[in-house]
Order: C-alpha cells, then structure tokens, then sequence
C-alpha cells in the first residue's frame, strides 16, 4: 500500500495492519487478548471469520497503531479468511506445541498466504508463534519448529498466551519488520514519483 501524503515524519502515527493465521485451535485469539489487553482469554468458541483488535505502541520512536486480524482456522473457512489477507502489513503465523498436524500445516498457511497478498516478494514481515509451551504434552520438538523457521528465514518464537510468555516480543518483532518494510515502500514511492524525466527518448531517424 502507498502512504497517504509526500513526507514520512516520524512523530506522524503509522497505521499497520497485521494478521495472525493458523490452525483451528492454536490459540490465535488468547494469544491477541494477552498482547492487547494482558488478559487469559480463556473462550473456546471458534472464530468465524475474522475480529479486530487494536494497539497503539511506538517503535523506533515511530507511533504506531497495529489493526490485528484475529481469524478463523477452520479449514471450511479457509476461503473466507484469504479474503482478509489484502492490504496487510505483516503476518503472524501460530500454530500449538502439543498439536503436530497444526505445525505441519503451516506450510500450506504461509503458501495460501503469500499467493494472495501480491505483488509482494518472499521476505514479507512474517513470525511464527509456536503457543501452549505452558502445557507438558508436547509434540513438537522446538528444534524441529527452529529448523523450519530457520530454511525460511523467518523469526520463531515459543510462547505460552496463559502465562504471557514471550508474547509481546513476538508482536513487537514483526510490527518492527512490518514498519520497517513499510518505510522501504513509501522511500521507492517517493524516488519513483520524483523521476519525471522520460526513459523512452525519441529515436534519432536515420536517412
């Protein structure tokens, strides 16, 4: 997305938006209610959809105000939830320790999600979350879920949303990723918009 206005001024509040995407069950939204209010959301019911919550913070004395997508992991919902993808900033993918096959689908998230967001290349703002590190039942071994980060140059992070572990590291990391990106775009806009010479000159004619 192209920033409003010609003057990127750091006291001016940048609007972001992020989107946390993964399996059914993984804790999206506890993990967004902890961030957001430092609260253990602790209801079972299913996204439909998507929510919305906010959060101002400042980063790199940049004030932000984050817009985070809570969706729905329900694979029937799959469709609908690409939907929200557009015009994102940065992209949360979570998935639960004690769930294998969340982990092995994330894969399938992060493809489904960079062929909708285009045209935007491969390095897009992007964390994992691997959630419920809190519970002893656990099926995926952090080295397995560091290595996959790791082949994608992506940052992991192991969390727990009960205990707020790590949980504001992770949001912060990619809203530092995504602003960052963020400036990058408006810095080519600005070049590009200030390039008013023509590169197509008229060829000489020859007799």
């Amino acid at each position: 997305l192209i920033p409003q206005g010609l003057s990127m001024d750091a006291s001016k509040k940048v609007d972001l938006k992020i989107i946390i995407i993964g399996a059914l069950g993984v804790g999206k939204t506890s993990l967004l209610h902890q961030y957001v209010h430092k609260t253990f959301y602790e209801d079972y019911r299913t996204t439909l959809g998507a929510s919305i919550l906010t959060k101002v913070l400042a980063v790199d004395n940049t004030p932000l105000k984050l817009q985070i997508w809570d969706t729905g992991g329900q694979e029937r919902f799959r469709s609908m939830v690409s939907t929200f993808y557009k015009g994102s900033d940065g992209c949360m993918l979570a998935f639960d320790v004690t769930d294998r096959e969340s982990f092995e689908s994330l894969d399938n998230w992060r493809d489904d999600f960079l062929e909708k967001v285009i045209p935007r290349e491969q390095d897009f703002p992007m964390v994992v979350l691997g959630n419920k590190i809190d519970i002893c039942d656990r099926q995926v071994p952090k080295e397995i879920a560091s290595a996959w980060c790791k082949e994608k140059d992506i940052p992991y992070f192991e969390v727990s949303a009960k205990n707020n572990i790590n949980v504001a590291e992770a949001f912060e990391t990619l809203a530092k990723q995504a602003l960052t990106t963020y400036k990058g775009i408006f810095e080519s806009y600005l070049t590009d918009s200030i390039k008013l010479t023509p590169n197509d000159k008229p060829k000489k004619s020859c007799c």
